[in-house]
């Protein structure tokens, strides 16, 4: 009995110091990756049913460098962080910006792109013809040009009406500094959205410059343009990431190694310049 009884004590001390040290953490196979699969250039469901876009291909260079298979899912984005907790899927790639209130939420990767917001508008609109073409303004390295900006931007669009994609950082700038100016309207897609502004029912739209930029070259967005400041920093945090559950922090270390490789061999650059005809990285 004594010598069953120092054993199972002896087994409880290697278990707990296996634990410690992560000795029992999960080993990563598979890693399923969740995103819109309607949010271009980010990712978009192609002809065939295929989801491609700038995350797929970082997606899939990450994986292989984490040395785990990556299987990517489509998911609406008003349920993306319910359903990365659900276990439904283990990592958010979608455009999703690093925010405080997220990141009581979930974890995130370090940022893999950094691209301003933008506004959009026809270019024969009164909103066009004063906030002007559009032009970079950095609210981190230049709080009061920033400042002079959104005050310019609030100026415009007095009595207007601005669409942006709910549960966005798109839409929390709309709610700090345009819901008392101008009606703001959400929609669950970006589509939706810019099927309205196409069709003169809003004013003005709000997204990031990628998104934005891939809009204005469908045929029917002919007579949208970009106006006004593109914002970076404020609200829109310090760019966008992969989320990850709390619980997986292994997962996160291993995809922040993943990116700092794709980093230094120019590969997230590459990446960028190919769908959005920018270089995005943060």
């Amino acid at each position: 009995m004594g010598s069953r009884l120092w054993k199972s004590v002896a087994l409880g001390a290697a278990v707990g110091a296996a634990l410690a040290t992560g000795a029992y953490a999960k080993e990563w196979k598979t890693v399923v990756i969740g995103m819109e699969g309607g949010y271009p250039p980010w990712n978009q469901t192609d002809s065939s049913g295929k989801i491609v876009g700038f995350e797929v291909d970082l997606a899939n260079d990450l994986c292989k460098r984490a040395g785990v298979e990556c299987k990517i899912i489509a998911q609406d984005w008003d349920g993306m962080i319910p359903g990365l907790k659900a276990g439904k899927f283990d990592v958010i790639m979608d455009g999703m910006s690093i925010t405080d209130e997220r990141k009581k939420e979930i974890d995130f990767s370090k940022p893999y792109a950094a691209p301003p917001a933008a506004f959009m508008a026809a270019k024969d609109s009164d909103v066009a013809k004063k906030l002007g073409a559009g032009k970079p303004v950095n609210a981190i390295k230049d709080p009061k040009a920033a400042d002079a900006a959104i005050k310019a931007v609030q100026a415009a669009l007095k009595g207007k009406t601005v669409g942006v994609q709910v549960s966005t950082t798109h839409a929390n700038f709309a709610s700090k500094y345009l819901k008392d100016i101008a009606t703001v309207k959400e929609y669950k897609t970006t589509d939706d959205r810019d099927l309205d502004l196409k069709n003169g029912r809003i004013d003005v739209g709000l997204d990031d410059y990628p998104t934005v930029a891939a809009t204005l070259e469908s045929p029917d967005a002919k007579d949208l343009v970009i106006v006004g400041p593109e914002i970076i920093g404020d609200v829109f945090g310090v760019g966008e990431a992969m989320g990850i559950r709390k619980s997986d922090a292994d997962l996160t270390a291993k995809f922040n190694k993943a990116l700092d490789a794709a980093f230094a061999d120019g590969s997230v650059k590459k990446y960028s310049l190919q769908w959005f005809k920018i270089d995005t990285t943060p």
